[in-house]
């Protein structure tokens, strides 16, 4: 888990900006969709970028790769914990 690696109120932007990407998109729901777009917004916070709007910035340029990727149909395949949703922390 990241939670040692970002104080409470990073966390919560990201989380919020994962959340705010994932709700605007069909298929948003999907763990393995939400996983992807959560991995940018990791990388993006960990490069210092932590305002919502950075954070949000770089879970929509998760869904250009995700619409133009050739395994969208994989991603439906993957397993999905108890509640199918995916978390920053």
């Amino acid at each position: 888990m990241i939670e040692g690696d970002f104080d409470t109120r990073t966390l919560t932007m990201m989380n919020a900006a994962l959340d705010c990407v994932c709700e605007k998109i069909p298929r948003g729901e999907e763990y393995a969709v939400r996983k992807r777009i959560a991995k940018q917004i990791i990388k993006c916070a960990r490069s210092g970028k932590t305002t919502l709007s950075e954070l949000t910035a770089a879970g929509q340029r998760a869904l250009i790769g995700i619409a133009t990727s050739r395994s969208l149909p994989r991603l439906e395949s993957k397993a999905t914990p108890r509640d199918g949703t995916a978390r920053i922390a």
